[in-house]
């Protein structure tokens, strides 16, 4: 059956390129023409993945990204803009994007990238799901820490914690990979699937974002260890030392 793709961009001719290239290269494609109607479709049918524009009509695609993010609805997203800002690059990925693309770009790439991150995704349930096997199928302990890979669920001290998409992706591949030294490019092309240019700063405020929501003193983390010159590592904690 064919991977189903929801592409919403209000520029017709980027929209119809689009499809024409995914639909060619065998995916099954639903265009939207505004962000109102985008997430519409996007919050009541089951896409393997979206293409957002960032400035769309009614419903930017940053707005559309957060709104599917806070309701759980974890399909991937590839966001295209016309800018070529860092600003709204990194905030995209913050409120969960999975890629981001700059206009004009080839239509080659966006199928290339299209499918990258699906086969990252399916990459990562494959992984969340061995981690299950090996915690009998329930839950990751790391401290007072625990994670619950197939609910995208993290607790401290039995508390939820509020993490977009790639901040629990980021954390649990380094749960996964516990007392491991893992670089930066590592984490990028782990959990983001390629490189930003050799542009670290996307994993460095992500990891600043996990150490604000899970160490007891950001200034001191007893979890996630920045290893100087090479990147971080998650450790069990010693807390009483």
């Amino acid at each position: 059956m064919a991977q189903r793709i929801l592409v919403v961009d209000d520029e017709e001719s980027i929209a119809t390129l689009l499809q024409f290239n995914l639909e060619q290269s065998g995916f099954e494609v639903t265009v939207a023409s505004d962000g109102e109607e985008g997430l519409a479709l996007a919050k009541d049918e089951p896409f393997d993945l979206l293409i957002l524009d960032l400035m769309l009509p009614k419903i930017d695609g940053l707005d559309i990204c957060k709104q599917l993010r806070q309701n759980k609805k974890m399909t991937p997203i590839l966001m295209l803009t016309a800018k070529d800002d860092e600003f709204d690059k990194v905030l995209g990925l913050e409120l969960g994007a999975d890629d981001y693309m700059t206009k004009p770009f080839s239509p080659r790439e966006v199928v290339a990238r299209v499918r990258a991150i699906l086969r990252r995704s399916a990459q990562l349930s494959e992984t969340s799901e061995a981690s299950n096997n090996e915690e009998n199928g329930r839950v990751i302990k790391i401290g007072d820490v625990e994670i619950f890979p197939e609910n995208y669920e993290v607790l401290v001290h039995k508390k939820a914690l509020e993490l977009t998409p790639k901040e629990f992706e980021l954390f649990l591949y380094l749960a996964i990979h516990k007392g491991r030294v893992l670089t930066r490019d590592q984490l990028l092309n782990a959990v983001w699937n390629y490189e930003f240019v050799g542009d670290t700063r996307i994993v460095d405020v992500h990891i600043s974002h996990l150490r604000e929501k899970i160490e007891p003193n950001t200034k001191k983390p007893v979890y996630i260890k920045t290893v100087r010159g090479l990147g971080y590592k998650l450790e069990e904690p010693q807390l009483h030392a």
